[in-house]
């Protein structure tokens, strides 16, 4: 029986929780009711505020608006952000801060790199035409708009949309210094939005008068000039404060567009500009028609610049980038440096007309519009370099910047890596079959198989099946690290086409890749500059042309290499790069979709690559290696070799034919071909420059003035080794 004690204190402890319950459901159910009368109060403080009919529609406008625009905000700031970046340390963009004369190889001025600047003038001295044609053209609002001309962007949009180029773009003259000051010349969006946040900026801290000078001082004028005053000098010879209106006008005009409109590359075109310009000034109310006609009847002429115009640029331009890195690496502090390059002014002619009759005659037919070569001797050194079919209308270099496929041409580095790990040689066979890497089954360019036979055959008729199936048997990676160690410096990934030249590449890269071949194995990478001095004559750069070089391959692979691209010309696929009396040698090169090809190709004397395309990679009309780039090889080549000795290339059996000579005949009116001038040995040809530049020193040193070096090289025929 259990204690009545117990049952009581039972009892007790269940009325507990039922009060504790009690109060729970209690208390739950008061904040309810408290919450939904809070809610109510709510309801009804906000219910002062509704609106309705016509008054909600704006009320609605307005709270969106204020929302996108809090977001924007954010946006905008977010934008911001990496132009602040650009501002915060104060610093501008240096211009080119070092001036340059380059010579031939054999020491003859070709031409100069580096700034003209002058910032001397303040902004009161320029003229005030000038001055106004410049503001009329750029940006007439220039003194009204907070940096953006808002107006002037959508006025060139719509101009954009309707195909009119126009004279005037959308960025005011602030953001085109914000670009100068701060910016690199890339176009995107990026750096458009930059620039904008920039401009407004340079508003703030700077006053117009101040920009404007500011623009006036940095802009380039092309021809290597920064700044209107360098430019006067430069393109008329005169002060910029001597000027005169129609030298002012055609000045104003190269703002925008220095390299379309300068007047040393197409003086037609800048007087059309220039004529625009002085429209201008009558359109912005600054000047009248009848002040302007005189300008209109005498256009400017500038000082002729033709030697400068006919120097080999694109090659300038690139020793240029190898000469300011040689500096820095030097730490020198002059400011103005002679470099004694590579380059042979007779070679680079040929180059430049095998490039340029060639495209003038059958480009169209193919629809080709660019090409590039690059040729060198079997050392590295450059001779001549053709970045494009015209340096007045575009200055990219491709022969060094562009990264284009080498379709077969790529095949070198397949086959040499075979016989580098293999036993095989030029005579073994392979089966031509369909082979497949998973899915992927290429095919040969005809579409047909060869059946079994030998290597040679198949590189000569460039088989894809039998490259692909070497690819399978080598592995792809270590050709893409022989590709590599033999010279191609671009990235590019290791896919299973390969073998068939699916990388980027560019023309100077496989000019040095193939001369591994032509030196006997050897690293040659190629190089275009052998001195760097200073104005004092102070060594700043001096190449070792005797320094060690590594073997890439063996001297075997060489060989057996060599016959297969004699091979190539003699019955396959290059067929069109044959000289008479000379051991060529080569491979070409054909993307599947005629975007891109190639002849790269050797003598004992030159190694050259030639490429062909378009640049904004439209497919040409069935242009493959063995057409266009071979003929352009073959008629460098053929002029390359005239009056001089014929070098073997290591395993051909080649025995080179005795120099034709050239009979008067009455029964033809044919004029013989003209034949290449007697030249000097390179080895000779340095000599006379060492004992030149000894004398230098010598006279120099009695205060004689007279340059020996160019008399010395002048006197030498002009020409190479």
């Amino acid at each position: 029986m259990q204690d009545p004690f117990y049952h009581k204190e039972k009892r007790r402890k269940t009325q507990r929780m039922l009060d504790a319950d009690a109060w729970l459901d209690s208390a739950i159910y008061e904040f309810f009711r408290s919450l939904g009368r809070g809610y109510r109060h709510v309801e009804d403080f906000f219910a002062l505020f509704r609106v309705r009919g016509l008054r909600r529609f704006f009320v609605e406008i307005l709270s969106d608006g204020a929302t996108f625009l809090a977001i924007g905000a954010v946006l905008m700031l977010a934008l911001a952000l990496p132009a602040f970046d650009a501002v915060q340390s104060g610093q501008f963009n240096k211009p080119e801060d070092i001036s340059v004369t380059f010579l031939d190889r054999y020491g003859n001025e070709i031409g100069q790199r580096g700034i003209r600047s002058d910032d001397s003038y303040p902004l009161s001295k320029l003229p005030d035409y000038f001055v106004k044609a410049a503001i009329a053209t750029e940006d007439r609002r220039f003194y009204d708009h907070f940096g953006v001309d808002v107006f002037g962007t959508l006025r060139a949009l719509v101009n954009n949309a309707q195909g009119d180029n126009g004279t005037q773009g959308g960025s005011s003259i602030t953001q085109q210094l914000a670009k100068n000051l701060f910016l690199s010349p890339e176009r995107t969006v990026e750096r458009k939005i930059k620039e904008a946040f920039l401009a407004v900026w340079l508003e703030w801290h700077y006053s117009k008068d101040e920009i404007l000078k500011l623009y006036f001082d940095r802009a380039y004028m092309g021809a290597g000039n920064f700044g209107v005053a360098a430019a006067a000098e430069y393109y008329f010879g005169k002060k910029v404060t001597d000027i005169n209106l129609a030298e002012a006008a055609m000045l104003a005009g190269l703002f925008k567009a220095p390299t379309n409109f300068s007047p040393t590359v197409d003086l037609a075109a800048a007087r059309g500009r220039a004529n625009q310009v002085l429209s201008n000034l009558v359109d912005a109310g600054f000047m009248t028609e009848g002040q302007v006609a005189a300008a209109r009847r005498n256009p400017a002429t500038p000082i002729d610049h033709t030697d400068e115009v006919n120097s080999p640029n694109y090659f300038l331009d690139w020793a240029f980038d190898q000469t300011k890195q040689l500096i820095a690496d030097s730490k020198s502090t002059s400011n103005s440096f002679v470099v004694r390059t590579t380059i042979d002014p007779v070679l680079q002619s040929y180059a430049e007309d095998a490039v340029t009759s060639v495209m003038r005659d059958q480009g169209a037919a193919y629809n080709a519009t660019q090409a590039a070569l690059v040729a060198a001797e079997p050392d590295g050194e450059v001779r001549a370099m053709v970045g494009g079919v015209d340096y007045g209308k575009s200055q990219f270099n491709r022969a060094v910047a562009a990264l284009r496929q080498p379709g077969s041409s790529f095949k070198a580095f397949v086959y040499s890596e075979l016989f580098e790990s293999t036993n095989s040689t030029p005579t073994t066979r392979i089966d031509d079959r369909y082979v497949c890497i998973g899915d992927w089954c290429p095919r040969n360019y005809e579409g047909n198989l060869f059946g079994n036979i030998t290597l040679t055959q198949a590189f000569a008729e460039s088989v894809n099946t039998a490259a692909v199936a070497v690819s399978i048997k080598t592995g792809r990676q270590p050709i893409a690290d022989l590709a590599h160690k033999m010279g191609i410096t671009s990235d590019f990934p290791v896919t299973r086409s390969l073998a068939l030249g699916v990388a980027e590449v560019s023309v100077i890269d496989m000019t040095s890749a193939y001369a591994v071949f032509a030196s006997g194995g050897y690293k040659t990478p190629c190089f275009g500059i052998l001195k760097i001095t200073t104005t004092r004559g102070d060594t700043v750069f001096q190449r070792d042309l005797n320094a060690p070089r590594p073997r890439v391959l063996s001297q075997q692979t060489v060989g057996y290499m060599d016959n297969m691209f004699r091979a190539v010309v003699t019955s396959g696929t290059g067929r069109a790069a044959q000289i008479d009396g000379v051991p060529a040698v080569g491979k070409t090169g054909t993307t599947s979709d005629y975007r891109d090809a190639w002849f790269v190709g050797f003598t004992g004397n030159y190694v050259a690559a030639v490429w062909y395309g378009n640049d904004d990679y439209h497919q040409m009309k069935n242009m493959t290696g063995g057409t266009l780039p071979a003929k352009t090889w073959q008629k460098f080549m053929a002029y390359a070799h005239t009056n001089i000795e014929i070098k073997p290339v290591y395993g051909i059996d080649f025995k080179p034919a005795l120099p034709q000579t050239v009979v008067a005949s009455n029964t033809t009116t044919t004029p013989p071909e003209a034949q290449r001038p007697p030249t000097l040995k390179p080895e000779a040809a340095d000599k006379l420059l060492d004992i030149a530049d000894q004398l230098d020193a010598a006279l120099k040193g009695q205060g004689g003035g007279q340059n020996v070096a160019t008399l010395a090289v002048t006197a030498a025929p002009a020409g190479h080794g």
